[in-house]
């Protein structure tokens, strides 16, 4: 018999078996909901960790890059001031209705970095001057065609001149440097030409929208310049830097993983993927902040003599030493006992102190970018690494020199030399030369940062 409490606490199913001992089968408090309140509750609480969740990660992204959370504020801060010629009876009454021309553009223009600002402002103001010079010439020639021509005139200068522009899109210059111009040419063309067939003040018009334009872009350009900047130069300079930080520790993970055992080689995997995973696909944005920056006044050290080209090349390189290791992981798990025991006899030794080396001359590199002063250890650090990798290179020579069997299971007498498979000294070959290879581009970026240290 059930006791009181049981009843109070919720109904369940049970059932009797053979040996009379009763089992519970399901709780109704623990049965799944079902119908259109379970759906609601599904739907809410998804809701909630959805919202929870996006609050969180937006809360990390604050404190791990507080200059997004500034530039936010700088894009509230850029419509605060335009919208006083909405407030303000003068000045709204200096602009007329189109006012909210200036409120579009600082939402459309502004940009995380100065440069990208500037770049915007520059094509928002070369293709609305463009559109509204051609526009007001287009709308004189109809003009003087008799009332019946003037609208087919308009409509065929409209489709012919809007299709050539969104042609020109697809140049590969056009559309590196001046896509978004071509997309407000197209717009205030456009409009200037409609606006004229109905309009009698298109001149009026056309002056207002030049000069909302030029407020919107005007404090656009203020509000990024002098309000805690972000300049794509120092963006594209801490990039590099994270991307050389990153690499001398994936390279370290690695030559320290090819050198373990089996058994030991799963536990430190997952960990030197993501060191130089993402630097492979960094070309896109190092030359986007390269184009950015080329539009910037003179600031930092530099002033307007920085090498921004030559940051593209230090980032080619790291980039080329990145998918080296990529390579030299996936050789890791390729070695047998032999291999491995005939690798750490002769080279275990070498290929470590290289490594090791590389990663010396990649962190002396990540302090001269830090401070951009020259450092009197590169020079020595990177002839220790040649000598190193001219070490390696004499020792796989040696090795090459020994005799080959292309039959790893054929047996061999006492008296018979040593015959090494040629299956099992391949991943041996890739690894030394892939570290070679590294050094080599080491080297040339040490005295391309060298430069940039007597630059600065």
């Amino acid at each position: 018999m059930a006791h009181a409490s049981e009843l109070c606490e919720g109904s369940e199913w049970r059932i009797n078996f053979q040996d009379r001992t009763p089992k519970i089968l399901v709780s109704a408090e623990s049965a799944p909901q079902t119908g259109v309140c379970g759906a609601l509750h599904k739907f809410v609480m998804g809701f909630l960790s959805n919202f929870l969740g996006f609050f969180r990660e937006g809360w990390q992204l604050g404190k791990s890059e507080p200059k997004k959370l500034i530039h936010g504020f700088k894009v509230g801060m850029a419509l605060s001031l335009v919208s006083l010629f909405y407030y303000m009876r003068p000045l709204y009454e200096g602009v007329g209705g189109n006012a909210m021309w200036a409120v579009l553009t600082v939402i459309a223009v502004f940009e995380y970095t100065v440069g990208a600002t500037l770049i915007k402002c520059m094509n928002k103001a070369t293709g609305t001057i463009l559109a509204v010079a051609l526009g007001i010439c287009v709308y004189w020639t109809a003009s003087q065609f008799r009332e019946n021509f003037e609208p087919i005139i308009l409509q065929g200068s409209i489709c012919l001149i809007s299709a050539a522009a969104t042609f020109s899109r697809f140049i590969p210059s056009m559309k590196a440097h001046f896509e978004y111009g071509a997309i407000v040419f197209i717009l205030t063309f456009t409009l200037i030409s409609l606006s004229g067939y109905r309009e009698e003040e298109l001149f009026g018009m056309a002056l207002h929208r030049l000069s909302t334009i030029a407020i919107g872009t005007s404090i656009c350009i203020l509000t990024s310049l002098l309000f805690c900047p972000v300049w794509a130069g120092n963006e594209l300079h801490d990039l590099v830097k994270s991307n050389m930080e990153e690499l001398a520790g994936s390279l370290d993970g690695s030559i320290a993983e090819y050198f373990k055992r089996d058994d030991s080689k799963s536990e430190t995997s997952n960990s030197i993927l993501p060191g130089y995973k993402s630097m492979l696909d960094s070309r896109a944005t190092e030359e986007s902040l390269a184009s950015f920056a080329k539009w910037e006044p003179g600031h930092g050290g530099f002033e307007f003599r920085h090498p921004w080209t030559e940051y593209l090349k230090v980032g080619a390189s790291l980039r080329s030493c990145a998918y080296c290791i990529e390579a030299l992981n996936c050789t890791i798990d390729s070695n047998n006992t032999q291999a491995q025991d005939l690798e750490e006899k002769q080279f275990s030794k070498f290929c470590v102190k290289l490594s090791s080396d590389l990663s010396t001359v990649l962190k002396e590199l990540v302090v001269i970018l830090d401070t951009m002063t020259k450092s009197h250890k590169i020079d020595f650090n990177v002839l220790e690494m040649c000598n190193t990798a001219e070490q390696v290179q004499n020792a796989m020579k040696t090795y090459s020199r020994k005799p080959m069997a292309a039959d790893s299971n054929k047996e061999e007498t006492k008296a018979s030399p040593i015959v090494i498979p040629v299956v099992e000294i391949i991943p041996l070959v890739t690894l030394s030369s892939l570290l070679i290879a590294i050094a080599g581009i080491t080297e040339k970026m040490a005295k391309t940062i060298n430069g940039f240290a007597h630059n600065a």
